[in-house]
């Protein structure tokens, strides 16, 4: 089947998914969960041909982290999907009612997207979030997933649309797969058929897809995460958030890569931050201020300020002070997530205000920047755009919206020339 045909099939699809009810759609979610229960080991079998394939083919250390699934993992999707059934249908809200004239109601009300095109990394479990939020949200989604992950990913996909045929009236199509980089060129062609393209991946890889499509794209780039101690830092709260913020899980996004640390605190903080840290085997590497205080770490180079690495690793830079740490994450951040150690209440009010991030944080690690420790149920990826939807985009980054335009009659002549009628323009309860 050809990238076109597969494309028009997920669009007749979306158009059955739109008049879905939440209990038919919450039955498909369901029906998906049990399916990857009740599967586990057909699922296990194909990641242990991935975990080989990727082996042989020497994909680094982080990719094979995200790649690698285990019972849990499984029983952890399978739970995912579940929680994205509980959450409220994003679909069909009234935002807001506008009475225009006596008998003529304007409403503005949430729908789906229509076409979801999603492209990410190495992670099998993103299968199931996107999938189930793409559905909840009443969207069809084509996935495209990385080659070192095809086993599993195919296992996956076929299982859930499996699942959800086995609702009336929702359609297999509404969950399909492609697999080539042939095909992910051929899927930015459609345009009439795919409503919005999530790439996750670099931001050289966001960029080529946003300039080879005429697709709408909601970039999920590179996560240059940054870490700021002030002056007015607790130290041992901020040495336990910095160590969560790049330890807890090196390989995701929201890790820390950068740390600022203020230059009256870096004396009392860096000692121990270094054997901390070295401890767990992380690579340092630091400014000329830095490396004076702790000899043990590398000069960093001018790059590496601008790297994602995904691993243990973290550049060190000391700062002046607070305005030096927030024009230094403004130039060499990504937009992901940043945060501030500190406990003077007006620096990070001043640092939440300034910095110019998808999520900004005061005294918090950065990896709660994930759509599931949001509350959003699982999220399709995290956007460092600027509109739609920006940060971990769950159901809500899934909708759109229309106006739904209700009269007896009227005739926009009757509102122009001598004598027109005036639109009163009225807010009304929606609830009303």
């Amino acid at each position: 089947m050809t990238v076109a045909e597969i494309s028009a099939q997920a669009k007749a699809a979306s158009l059955k998914l739109a008049r879905l009810s939440t209990e038919e759609k919450n039955s498909a979610l369901e029906k998906m969960a049990s399916a990857l229960e009740s599967n586990e080991s057909a699922i296990l079998s194909a990641n242990a041909k991935d975990m080989e394939y990727a082996r042989k083919e020497n994909i680094p250390g982080p990719l094979m982290a995200r790649l690698a699934l285990n019972p849990a993992k499984v029983q952890s999707m399978a739970k995912g999907v579940r929680s994205v059934a509980r959450l409220e249908d994003p679909v069909g809200r009234v935002k807001s009612v506008t009475e225009m004239d006596e008998g003529l109601i304007l409403s503005h009300v949430t729908c789906p997207i229509g076409v979801i095109g999603a492209i990410f990394e190495s992670r099998p479990d993103a299968v199931p979030q996107i999938s189930s939020l793409c559905l909840k949200s009443g969207n069809a989604v084509i996935l495209k997933g990385g080659t070192e992950a095809q086993n599993t990913n195919k296992v996956i996909v076929s299982l859930l649309a499996d699942a959800i045929g086995q609702v009336d009236g929702v359609p297999e199509t509404a969950i399909q797969m492609i697999e080539t980089r042939a095909e992910v060129a051929e899927m930015l062609d459609q345009d009439r058929y795919i409503d919005l393209v999530v790439p996750r991946g670099s931001n050289a890889f966001v960029r080529y897809i946003q300039e080879n499509t005429r697709i709408p794209v909601l970039g999920h780039s590179e996560g240059i995460c940054h870490g700021y101690i002030d002056k007015g830092a607790n130290v041992d709260m901020a040495l336990r958030v910095v160590l969560d913020s790049k330890l807890q899980y090196p390989a995701a996004c929201n890790a820390m890569e950068n740390l600022l640390v203020h230059q009256d605190i870096a004396q009392q903080v860096l000692p121990l931050l270094v054997e901390k840290l070295k401890a767990e085997k992380v690579e340092l590497v630091g400014c000329e201020k830095t490396c004076q205080l702790a000899p043990q770490i590398k000069p960093a180079k001018k790059n590496e300020w601008d790297t994602e690495y995904n691993d243990l690793k973290l550049a060190v830079k000391i700062v002046k002070d607070i305005g030096e740490a927030i024009e230094f994450i403004n130039l060499h951040g990504s937009g992901h997530t940043d945060t501030i150690l500190t406990m003077d209440p007006d620096r990070a009010e001043m640092f939440l205000n300034e910095v110019d991030s998808a999520s900004v944080m005061w005294n918090a690690s950065t990896r709660f920047a994930d759509g599931f420790r949001y509350g959003l149920g699982a999220e399709i990826g995290i956007s460092t755009n600027k509109t739609h939807a920006r940060g971990p985009v769950g159901l809500e980054g899934l909708v759109i919206y229309k106006y739904k335009l209700i009269g007896k009659g009227q005739i926009a002549g009757d509102y122009s020339g001598d004598g027109a009628r005036e639109f009163t323009h009225k807010s009304v309860n929606p609830s009303c």
